[in-house]
């Protein structure tokens, strides 16, 4: 049976409009990963599309830290963070990551491995956490001796170095710049920069060095600091994104950023 002029015309508006969608609307056949700020109102952030620029959707929520980087702060946010993961699954998250470092870390191993079961039983969807991606990482780097950079107080630095212990990893060297919030545009990456060199000249010669801290700007902060100090850098966004899209299951490598993207 012939088709009408109407209906041709018809099914080639139709063609045409689906061949001209927004990027949006095409990458919504992607996986998305849905990712849990600690502030509120949080964007995505802009290492995601320069680490995956296709293959994977992006979605994101906050839970809201007003008590700042502190245990304290943290243990307000943390019942909010189900409830969150339960609206990313309910946009399309296949796999939800909880984000900032501090606030996986904080109570140890234990406790960051019961919030992924928490978050994944309450969505349905497997789950993983920023701080799962400092070890993923590590592990990348066949790291086992780390020195540490973070924007952290003494206090939450030290949680930290529980944390990489209590996974298998020797601290040689920690080094923080004391924030309770990072201040905007005041962790340069100058700052950043002087701040891993140092931390690793102090570590006798670590096998890796750990930048962490969701809220610094490190992407880029890479490849400077691998050259200067010939090790792998692991940093809490970058790598954190990293594992969340291996866990996706689309390949998590990615060339310029570094030797674990590399790897990956």
């Amino acid at each position: 049976m012939s088709t009408s002029r109407r209906d041709f015309f018809k099914i080639a508006g139709v063609m045409a409009g689906a061949a001209f969608a927004s990027p949006d609307l095409r990458a919504a056949s992607d996986p998305a990963l849905g990712l849990i700020f600690p502030p509120k109102d949080y964007p995505i952030p802009p290492d995601a599309k320069r680490l995956y620029p296709s293959g994977v959707e992006f979605l994101g929520d906050g839970v809201g830290l007003p008590g700042g980087m502190t245990v304290e702060g943290y243990e307000e946010a943390i019942p909010r963070v189900v409830p969150v993961a339960q609206a990313l699954a309910k946009r399309g998250a296949k796999v939800i990551s909880v984000f900032g470092s501090s606030l996986t870390f904080y109570k140890g191993a234990k406790f960051n491995q019961e919030l992924v079961e928490r978050v994944t039983k309450a969505t349905g969807v497997p789950a993983t956490t920023q701080s799962n991606g400092l070890i993923d990482g590590l592990r990348t780097a066949n790291a086992k001796r780390v020195a540490l950079a973070t924007a952290y107080t003494d206090v939450v630095t030290g949680r930290l170095k529980v944390f990489l212990e209590e996974h298998g990893f020797e601290v040689t060297s920690a080094k923080g710049l004391g924030y309770e919030r990072v201040p905007e545009g005041a962790a340069t990456q100058e700052i950043l920069f002087n701040l891993g060199a140092d931390a690793y000249a102090n570590s006798r010669k670590a096998d890796a060095l750990v930048v962490s801290c969701g809220a610094l700007r490190t992407l880029d902060l890479i490849v400077p600091l691998e050259n200067k100090i010939k090790v792998p850098v692991v940093s809490s966004t970058p790598h954190g994104l990293m594992n969340g899209v291996r866990l996706l299951g689309v390949s998590p490598r990615a060339q310029g950023f570094g030797m674990v993207f590399a790897r990956a």
